[in-house]
């Protein structure tokens, strides 16, 4: 199975840099004083905190999470609709979890059951589309 995509390989540094450099300096427009948002007081913000989430049941719902996931892209596997995104992001999701980022593995659990959905999902609909109003030759 694919580890990781090989499409995508990796991008040269200055490459990255400079495509990372242009996009910052196209999004950069200076915002109107009148339209800048008024600064809270310290105080206001102190309510809103949340508490910290509990561990242990951050750890358990990562791993219901990735046992779900592992169930839906052995069920994609098994109908040949599974995406290579869907794998590499169960792939993800293992490593993940193997290094203690429980939220981490949470997200990319996520996405690997969604797009193995997605894949399941996509064999109702026809390989593909036939045109009517054409004749065959």
């Amino acid at each position: 199975m694919l580890e990781r995509s090989r499409i995508w390989g990796k991008v040269p540094q200055a490459l990255a840099g400079t495509l990372l450099a242009a996009g910052l300096a196209a999004c950069a427009t200076p915002e109107p004083a009148e339209l800048a948002p008024a600064v809270a007081a310290p105080e206001a913000n102190a309510a809103v905190v949340k508490p910290p989430a509990d561990p242990h049941a951050l750890v358990e719902q990562s791993r219901a999470l990735l046992a779900q996931a592992e169930t839906d892209i052995l069920r994609a596997r098994a109908r040949r609709a599974l995406w290579s995104k869907a794998w590499e992001s169960l792939v993800g999701a293992r490593a993940s979890f193997a290094r203690g980022d429980h939220a981490g593995s949470i997200r990319l659990a996520g996405r690997a059951s969604e797009l193995a959905r997605l894949g399941l999902e996509q064999l109702a609909y026809p390989a593909v589309q036939q045109n009517a109003t054409r004749s065959p030759p």
